[in-house]
């Protein structure tokens, strides 16, 4: 029973100066604060040890978009899923773009074959019921609003892989799907959307708990039409999704729904895609052309972002960062743990995930004193 121990360890939501835990058969059996009843195995110093972070929005990486990956080998999957667990991210979804009919269907069994391997949590279709004039790096040939069949079609292909799926309730018959899929079990997040603020409401009333990308690809907040985002971020039911890589919001937008929500209903998310490690060049997200430069994805000859080429320890360590100016470092930490790992957890029902505490999964990030990854645990193998 190998017992860890670092300078700094976040359990079961609280940081302790220092701490431990012990892995065995894959789950943490025991853990605590102070230095542990018998000798540790391994000591990580002044290091910091968290929970393995959980990404519930990314398309892809180190190379590879899961969108395209459809019919590809397995080891393309793997790779891009190896890339972000490199990067701390333990668990989380593969997010799919908008396609056509069949092409959706594909990429859902191929990522349905993943998921049952273990290689990601499930799939999260972003898409195709999205509003035209917030489409974002959607193809808009292929949006279409929610019809029975098409949703019944892929959670057949599915196979109860499918844990998320992202839809603008102000579409036909969008409510009626959002409770359809609500009873399947599946979480609903209200996105790239120009819902009104009454039509948000209805749909978290219908079961909706989820706001994706908060402000990305949605109607903007205005004092007389207030949109989607009010409805979101002010009802306790609904965890917001920040992409807070420093390019889609302002740090002073983060700090505020921070501060708004509680990190307990903020989840940071990379939605990144085939670009994040593998630095500039041109690439595709679902048969759009993408190019990156200085790490920041735009679709081919425009201004519109695609995704983002960040990793979730790039997003912890911002988060600390952002927030340190405001609260003691501890808290911060605390929060950052929150939001990139309990919160996304618990939005998605993965019971286990997220938390370092005695029965969960060990899925472990060891960071150093800078909060640069070192070594990453998931169920109880280390990965790096």
């Amino acid at each position: 029973m190998p017992v860890i121990t670092a300078g700094a360890v976040v359990l079961d939501g609280r940081v302790h100066r220092p701490g431990w835990v012990s892995v065995a058969d894959g789950r943490i059996a025991d853990c605590g604060a102070g230095v542990p009843p018998v000798g540790a195995d391994t000591d990580f110093g002044a290091g910091v040890l968290v929970p393995g972070f959980v990404d519930m929005h990314v398309h892809g990486g180190g190379g590879v978009s899961y969108a395209d990956s459809a019919g590809a080998s397995s080891e393309a999957i793997d790779r891009a899923a190896a890339l972000h667990a490199r990067h701390g991210t333990t668990a989380g979804l593969a997010s799919l773009v908008t396609a056509a009919p069949q092409a959706l269907l594909t990429q859902v069994r191929t990522l349905a074959a993943a998921t049952r391997r273990g290689v990601v949590d499930g799939i999260h279709l972003e898409g195709p019921w999205l509003s035209r004039l917030h489409c974002g790096a959607h193809d808009s040939a292929w949006l279409r609003a929610p019809e029975a069949a098409e949703v019944d079609a892929l959670l057949d292909a599915g196979d109860g892989a499918i844990r998320m799926v992202t839809l603008a309730p102000e579409l036909p018959d969008a409510v009626a799907i959002i409770r359809r899929l609500v009873d399947a079990g599946i979480v609903v997040a209200v996105g790239h959307t120009d819902a009104g603020y009454d039509q948000t409401q209805a749909a978290i009333d219908a079961g909706a708990t989820v706001g994706t990308h908060l402000f990305n690809a949605m109607r903007a907040l205005h004092h007389r039409e207030p949109g989607p985002v009010p409805a979101l971020l002010a009802d306790p039911r609904v965890t917001v999704e920040l992409i807070a890589d420093g390019v889609h919001l302002h740090p002073a937008v983060i700090r505020h729904v921070v501060a708004t929500a509680g990190p307990d209903r903020v989840a940071l998310v990379t939605d990144a895609m085939a670009a994040a490690g593998a630095g500039d060049g041109a690439f595709a997200l679902g048969g759009l052309a993408v190019d990156v430069a200085d790490g920041v994805a735009r679709l081919r000859g425009t201004a519109t972002i695609a995704g983002s080429t960040a990793t979730m320890d790039r997003l912890f360590t911002a988060a600390v960062r952002l927030l340190g100016g405001q609260i003691d470092t501890d808290a911060a930490l605390a929060a950052a743990v929150r939001m990139t790992s309990s919160t996304p957890a618990r939005t998605l029902g993965l019971n286990g995930a997220g938390v370092l505490a005695a029965g969960s999964v060990a899925n472990l990030v060891v960071m150093n004193a800078d909060l640069q990854v070192e070594r990453v645990m998931r169920r109880g193998a280390w990965l790096r």
